[in-house]
């Protein structure tokens, strides 16, 4: 069943990848849309345009080694065959784990000169996660990543929907922890003015600012348009329209306008009775996609019949991807 009367299924695709100014692509949405298979067929087409291409899984179920066919981890790695592409599946643990290392001495300076815990309990607290914190330190590492500028375009394959929106909201959530320190620093600062004449910074002040830096760099990269683009992927399915939506809304709210939607595992035509009936739904749901999303360039990729996986097939994917 065509879908043209629809939607133009070959009048569009995804544009402005190649703009110079842009260094962030996220892609995101419901798990299971295709996320991963449209970050790599991205990651194939901006290479081949001689860009110097790092494609980055922050899904903690990493799906880029399954997508390329070919094995990928914490560490970045070249793609085989493909010249500028490479690949890092960043693990938020590691990231957390080597930014307690690198600060604890300072966070437990703060705790204790601002508090009225003992040693035991600094050290009993320090233990204990902040939720998100990890995420947001993986996040951390794709921006140093970008301040390093080993790469011209970096394109992240992000976590479903709702770890996405925890990952691009924490670093608003991250400052409301910093202002709190930051308060309680100011007390103690005060004592000691009070009761020396001065006070001498130290180790925890330069950590407060280097994290208020820190936040206000990620804030700064994922709200400007020019540098950053968020694509949402959805499928013609009620539910996944729904969560994009959401998505769209939130990320809108955040300050991130999303510009861009592609609609995967469209089928286009079909002759046996369950393909006319499941392209019937589709037609429904492709009028509410239009409708909903009449402000977003919207892209069509076909339902294939296969699993899109490999560098072949995603060539062909990035053929739809990119007319």
């Amino acid at each position: 069943m065509p879908i043209d009367t629809v939607m133009q299924t070959r009048g569009a695709g995804l544009t402005g990848l190649t703009a110079a100014a842009l260094k962030l692509i996220l892609f995101g949405g419901k798990g299971g849309v295709g996320k991963t298979t449209c970050a790599s067929s991205a990651g194939l087409y901006l290479a081949k345009e001689g860009f110097r291409v790092l494609v980055i899984s922050t899904d903690p179920a990493h799906s880029l080694s399954d997508s390329l066919a070919q094995k990928f981890g914490a560490e970045i790695q070249e793609v085989k065959g493909i010249k500028n592409l490479s690949v890092l599946e960043v693990n938020a643990q590691k990231a957390l784990s080597r930014f307690k290392a690198c600060n604890e001495e300072q966070i437990k300076k703060i705790l204790n000169t601002s508090t009225y815990l003992d040693q035991q309990d600094i050290d009993s607290l320090f233990t204990l996660p902040i939720p998100g914190i990890d995420e947001l330190m993986g996040f951390k590492t794709i921006v140093d990543l970008i301040d390093e500028g080993g790469f011209d375009k970096y394109i992240v394959d992000t976590a479903p929907t709702g770890h996405a929106l925890r990952l691009l909201t924490l670093p608003g959530l991250l400052d409301e922890w910093i202002k709190v320190m930051g308060k309680m620093r100011w007390k103690y600062r005060y004592m000691v003015e009070t009761f020396s004449g001065r006070y001498k910074e130290d180790e925890g002040d330069d950590f407060l600012l280097i994290m208020k830096k820190m936040i206000k760099r990620i804030e700064s990269l994922l709200k400007d348009q020019n540098r950053c683009e968020f694509i949402a992927v959805t499928i013609p399915e009620d539910m996944a329209i729904s969560e994009t939506e959401r998505l769209v809304s939130e990320l809108q709210s955040y300050g991130i306008k999303v510009k861009q939607l592609v609609v995967n595992n469209v089928l286009e035509s079909g002759d046996c009775g369950f393909c006319r009936e499941r392209g019937r739904a589709q037609q429904d749901y492709l009028k509410q996609i239009k409708n909903r999303f009449s402000a977003l360039q919207t892209v069509i990729i076909p339902l294939w019949p296969r699993e899109v996986k490999g560098i072949v097939p995603l060539n062909n994917l990035k053929k739809r991807l990119f007319l």
